[in-house]
């Protein structure tokens, strides 16, 4: 679910802002808006992408959480843990590009 800056985001969901910094030389702010439910803060790829994006901005950001990952990968992402959670499989070793 992509995110307008204005639109309320429901319960038990976050918006985070997905992009590159190198997509922002391009042109344009660089982040896309993705409202997620707040149980992908618990699976094993997404804690790894919140490690790198600690590691990119540290804790103390303004705004929604910022995640250095393409839009691209970030979708396939979230396929992934969607997908594990209908089926109940697990690919924790998976290997995104730019996450």
């Amino acid at each position: 679910m992509t995110d307008d800056k204005k639109t309320k985001v429901k319960k038990g969901w976050l918006v985070v802002a997905v992009g590159l910094d190198s997509d922002e030389d391009a042109g344009g702010d660089g982040f896309r808006r993705f409202a997620i439910p707040i149980s992908y803060l618990h699976h094993p790829l997404f804690l790894r992408l919140l490690e790198a994006a600690r590691e990119t901005y540290g804790y103390k950001t303004a705004g929604p959480l910022r995640l250095p990952c393409s839009v691209e990968d970030f979708l396939h992402l979230r396929w992934v843990i969607d997908r594990e959670r209908s089926s109940g499989s697990s690919h924790a070793s998976l290997s995104l590009h730019s996450c």
